[in-house]
């Protein structure tokens, strides 16, 4: 069978499927009617029902409070510490002339 709306608006269409799928979780209503209400078969609808549960259960599962960690970039956390290094040395440098002139400096 397929789809008996294809043009509804997709989140419209989840929402009717995810109220179907609870109905029959709570015993509401049957796998076949909510498949006929659809315009699928028993099967699809019972694959749809397995994809929607374990979806449920992954999007209520424990996780880290917080931002998301930062996708770790090699390259860029080389050129990171090749950054600082050189900022250090600017630095060493930048003490060492100063210094440089005040001994140079006439009393």
């Amino acid at each position: 069978m397929h789809d008996p709306k294809p043009s509804a608006h997709p989140p419209a269409l989840a929402r009717q499927r995810a109220q179907l799928i609870m109905q029959v979780r709570s015993g509401l209503l049957s796998a076949q009617e909510a498949a006929r209400q659809l315009g699928i078969s028993r099967k699809t609808y019972c694959k749809w029902e397995r994809r929607a549960l374990a979806a449920m259960v992954e999007a209520l599962g424990n996780r880290e409070h917080g931002r998301p960690p930062r996708p770790i970039d090699p390259e860029k956390e080389a050129l990171q510490r090749q950054t600082q290094k050189l900022q250090a040395k600017l630095q060493v440098l930048e003490q060492t002339e100063r210094i440089r002139q005040r001994l140079e400096q006439p009393d």
